[in-house]
């Protein structure tokens, strides 16, 4: 059993690859730089990208299932057409595909309009496939800390319906769990949607409050106003990108980010524990903050 992952060196990616290892799969990673890729001895390193066709067809050669994840960027749709494609016609049928929550219903942002977009072509290929719909990623809390700790800010316009926001290690366990049942199959499995999301769903003051308990002083909620956000994310992302970070937060704030009754449930069944909480990332966070400036 071999098993190709593109987008191997992100939050998910990564963890993707060492749970497949956990569980003895033979693992091939596409990455740009190889230098870069810091994984284990057993996993095979192959050099490219998804618009590289050569690169594609040798990596595809011997492989029983793909793990696709796709990076936001200005031409992600085409970064997940090609792959797809090229997996068809080297007869590699067993895809698992990172996608996002409400992907069919928030189609006015670019990323989630790719992404159920790219799931219409995996089910209309004949694709035996597992859609992993996935909420807000805890992980990239990471890019706002300093304006928590330095700021007493929480900064993203989350509303007041709330998002439950799911950790990296789950989305990628039950992504390697899903890989090793489709390819384990005597038969193409039927398309498979499965959310992912955190246990608790959280408003905008809910997670203020959780870092002010973890800090242990007030960290207030920056409101649901998307256009500073905006503007902050420009800073940092390009500007087209930013105005999309809008246009997701705008959602969040009228329609929030909820996961379906038993989404968490099926999600604690599958894995056999309890998902990631964000308070525990929150709390994590705080003491290797503490550790650090000590």
């Amino acid at each position: 059993m071999t098993i190709l992952v593109i987008g191997a060196t992100g939050r998910v990616g990564r963890h993707v690859v060492d749970q497949l290892v956990k569980r003895d799969v033979a693992v091939r990673v596409l990455t740009r730089d190889p230098a870069k890729a810091d994984f284990p001895d057993s996993v095979e390193v192959a050099q490219g990208d998804p618009l590289d066709l050569d690169a594609l067809r040798a990596a595809f050669n011997g492989v029983d299932a793909l793990f696709l994840l796709n990076a936001v960027t200005g031409d992600e749709f085409t970064q997940a057409l090609i792959p797809l494609n090229i997996a068809r016609e080297a007869g590699v049928d067993r895809v698992v595909y990172l996608s996002v929550l409400h992907a069919d219903h928030f189609l006015n942002v670019p990323h989630f309009a790719v992404k159920f977009g790219a799931e219409q072509m995996i089910e209309q290929m004949g694709f035996s496939a597992t859609f992993l719909r996935a909420s807000y990623f805890i992980d990239n809390e990471h890019m706002i800390k300093d304006v928590i700790f330095d700021h007493g800010v929480y900064p993203i316009p989350v509303g007041s319906k709330g998002i439950a926001m799911v950790d990296a290690r789950d989305i990628a366990e039950v992504a390697a769990i899903e890989l090793v049942r489709r390819v384990a199959a005597p038969s193409k499995l039927p398309v498979e949607t499965i959310n992912l999301v955190g246990p608790d769903t959280l408003t905008g003051s809910e997670i203020a409050a959780i870092w002010s308990d973890v800090l242990g002083r007030p960290i207030v909620y920056g409101g649901d106003d998307p256009s500073a956000f905006e503007q902050n994310a420009a800073g940092f992302l390009p500007k087209w990108q930013a105005y999309e970070m809008r246009l997701m937060a705008e959602r969040y704030v009228s329609d929030g980010m909820i996961p379906d009754a038993g989404d968490v449930d099926r999600l604690t069944g599958m894995l056999g524990r309890p998902l990631h909480s964000y308070r525990d990332f929150a709390s994590a966070l705080a003491i290797s903050k503490r550790a650090a400036t000590a």
